[in-house]
């Protein structure tokens, strides 16, 4: 158990959450503390977010929150600063803040598309780089003792592949982009020891599947989703989790610029 600690255990290192409010990043944020990680918690939702982190703290880490827009890169320039005050610099940086405005591609106007690339795209360029420079910073510094940083991206199957459930053209575009970024990414930095890699799920129970009124998926919708599933259902509460700690772990030293799908065989028809 000790060797396995030290493979795959996070004590000692600082991960830094954004979109941690709900959904898969309320849920990586708890993977994190669970693995011994101190974890910093960002989105725009303070309430939610204060909710996050008090049951991490539960846990026995560390924790720190702050509210900011990604979609503004001084505001999270800013947040990722306090969490740095507060925590450490960054070990492991998980981006998960997304949305999927729903339109047919025809009429899909001007302001969602825009939306859906700002948050799914830009604000996950806008953390890649202002982490980033910190981890190259902290690789190239030779008084820093550096054991190589991570850089995790929740993506989407539909990344790759077209939606037959929903009509969502900018999430589909922007999370494509995404995981072109991933790649790039993984090429121009890996040799500092900074590793990018992303998880691409199909659908889960999120913020963004269910019906707000009801709290659920739609009983057609789901159909459909188990439908495109070999599985015949849809990804439930933690078996995300073992993805992300493997790409944020010692263990995945050697994984750099992968997208990872957790999609029950979607991505195999």
């Amino acid at each position: 158990m000790e060797g396995l600690t030290d493979r795959f255990g996070l004590n000692g290192k600082v991960a830094l959450v954004i979109g941690a409010s709900s959904g898969l990043g309320r849920e990586a944020a708890l993977a994190f503390a669970s693995a011994g990680a101190d974890v910093g918690l960002i989105a725009r939702r303070e309430e939610r977010l204060l909710e996050v982190g008090a049951s991490c703290s539960e846990l026995g880490v560390r924790t720190a929150n702050v509210a900011a827009d990604v979609t503004h890169r001084n505001e999270l320039t800013g947040a990722v600063a306090d969490i740095d005050s507060q925590l450490g610099s960054v070990d492991i940086l998980l981006y998960a803040a997304g949305i999927a405005p729903l339109k047919r591609a025809e009429t899909h106007p001007d302001d969602k598309w825009e939306a859906a690339i700002q948050t799914n795209l830009n604000g996950a360029f806008y953390a890649a780089q202002i982490v980033g420079q910190q981890m190259i910073e902290r690789a190239t510094d030779p008084d820093v003792s550096w054991s190589g940083g991570r850089i995790i991206m929740i993506s989407s199957i539909m990344g790759s592949h077209g939606n037959p459930v929903h009509r969502n053209i900018g999430y589909s575009a922007s999370k494509g982009g995404l995981d072109n970024m991933v790649r790039q990414l993984a090429v121009e930095w890996g040799h500092y020891g900074i590793t990018t890699n992303a998880v691409a799920p199909a659908y889960f129970k999120t913020e963004m599947t269910v019906d707000p009124s009801t709290g659920e998926i739609p009983a057609e919708m789901e159909e459909r989703m188990r439908l495109f599933s070999p599985m015949g259902r849809i990804g439930e509460i933690g078996e995300l989790d073992s993805s992300i700690l493997f790409l944020a772990s010692p263990a995945s030293s050697y994984v750099n610029g992968v997208i990872l799908p957790i999609d029950g065989g979607w991505s195999a028809w």
